[in-house]
């Protein structure tokens, strides 16, 4: 008996130091389908994964944007699906302005344990596009640190071509 217990001890252990080892990833569903009852009227849903199993990671993210020239932050708030590691997001922000999402998925608390989407939002208020920031890491595929300078610095630019056409 004393050697079973071991030997689960030990599987849990291995178990438990696997699935923290390696980096969460987080994806974007765009557009979201209106006939899924658990998401209906969401904006786009958050997937969070570990490696390729959704996981149900922390999500936290803001609305950064501009509006008539001046800085806007949102915090954004995320539903439970009912699918696991699925978390809904409906609109918070303003339609008026440029705006871009950053939204995380956190399995833990050093900026190694986090991954980050950028999703650009059209002036028609439309996913223009989403960037998870990488780097490659022994033929992994690994997430960066998204520093908000540089989100600002592209909201600005995007503001700015916006704004002369």
């Amino acid at each position: 008996m004393r050697t079973l217990r071991s030997l689960t001890l030990t599987a849990l252990i291995a178990t438990t130091a696997f699935v923290k080892s390696g980096p969460a990833w987080i994806s974007i569903e765009y557009p979201v389908n209106p006939y899924d009852s658990a998401s209906r009227g969401a904006f786009l849903l958050v997937h969070a994964f570990h490696h390729g199993t959704p996981v149900s990671y922390p999500v936290s993210g803001t609305a950064e944007g501009l509006v008539d020239g001046a800085r806007r932050t949102v915090s954004l708030e995320f539903k439970n699906t009912s699918r696991p590691g699925v978390y809904a997001l409906n609109k918070q922000w303003s339609t008026n302005g440029t705006w871009t999402l950053v939204i995380r998925v956190s399995q833990g608390s050093g900026e190694a344990d986090i991954a980050t989407a950028i999703v650009e939002l059209s002036p028609a208020g439309q996913v223009a596009s989403v960037n998870v920031p990488t780097k490659m890491d022994r033929g992994w595929v690994i997430p960066t640190p998204v520093s908000m300078v540089d989100i600002d610095a592209g909201l600005r630019a995007r503001a700015a071509r916006v704004a002369s056409r």
